[in-house]
């Protein structure tokens, strides 16, 4: 079981898995400070100053009690914080699709060399073929 347990950890698709894994999170987290530090600040200027974090449908009102200590919690809706989410997933998206096409397109352009090097070495014929045709010219000289 425990060769079986090796065997599986070492094929080369778990390996893949835990790289995308750990870079996914990396690059999550730089799309994160991207969209709160960056993109976030310049919509709340488009849109007077709100602040999406904060965007929310109270549904009940925290009381106080006489002392001024919250009694009971206010109960919201916060949809800025899904808003937030959702303009981050699209970026994350983005960046992928982004990605993908590039791999794509070289891919076919590595494609399309080894097929333009398979159609050249197919055209001229071998170096041994070239030397053994100029031996047997020679030959019939003589």
């Amino acid at each position: 079981m425990l060769k079986e347990f090796k065997a599986f950890i070492l094929k080369g698709n778990v390996i893949d898995l835990a790289v995308a894994v750990v870079i996914g999170a990396a690059f999550g987290k730089i799309v994160s400070a991207l969209v709160d530090n960056i993109i976030m600040p310049c919509i709340g200027i488009l849109t007077a100053g709100v602040d999406f974090a904060d965007m929310k449908v109270v549904l009940q009102s925290e009381t106080l009690d006489a002392a001024g200590a919250v009694s009971t919690p206010e109960i919201a809706i916060g949809y800025g914080v899904l808003i937030t989410a959702v303009l981050q997933f699209l970026i994350v998206a983005f960046v992928i699709f982004l990605i993908v096409k590039a791999i794509q397109k070289a891919r076919k352009a590595a494609e399309k060399l080894n097929k333009m090097e398979a159609e050249k070495a197919a055209a001229a014929p071998a170096p041994d073929i070239v030397l053994l045709t100029e031996i047997r010219d020679l030959l019939k000289k003589d």
